[in-house]
């Protein structure tokens, strides 16, 4: 159960039904999940919270299917449920296969083990690890 009520749009206050409104537009849907719907009864962390994951997750270097997979190893990792299954939802309605869903399971499996155990060995850093590559600042290849 919620700590905060999940609000139904008449139950919004004017600045959340705001926020709302513009989640759906950007999405290009009638559908408000749950999520922000608890967050509607704080209309400024529903903003805020709305305007860093819309900047976020909008097209860059990383393509929208690549971002999606990110925050679903990441919400995999920090055990976020409802995080999980958004996000694997949200993937595969970005292409995402169950032949990537699997591959990605391995690496987030794989990765967790491997820090379990670099952090119970203490396990001190490569010096070569610790520094930047060098930045070129002539096109590939010259």
């Amino acid at each position: 159960m919620s700590v905060w009520p999940m609000l139904e749009d008449d139950e919004m206050p004017e600045a959340s039904r705001a926020v709302a409104d513009d989640i759906r537009q950007t999405r290009k849907t009638d559908f408000l999940n749950n999520f922000w719907r608890v967050l509607a009864n704080d209309p400024a962390l529903m903003k805020r919270t709305w305007e860093s994951l819309k900047e976020i997750m909008s097209p860059g270097e990383l393509d929208p299917l690549a971002k999606e997979m990110i925050y679903l190893a990441v919400s995999i990792s920090n055990s976020c449920d409802y995080c999980i299954s958004s996000h694997t939802a949200a993937a595969r309605a970005k292409g995402m296969s169950e032949a990537q869903l699997g591959e990605l399971l391995s690496v987030v499996g794989m990765a967790s083990e491997t820090n379990r155990l670099a952090s119970a060995l203490q396990v001190p850093v490569d010096e070569a690890f610790r520094r930047p590559p060098k930045a070129s600042n002539s096109p590939k290849g010259e």
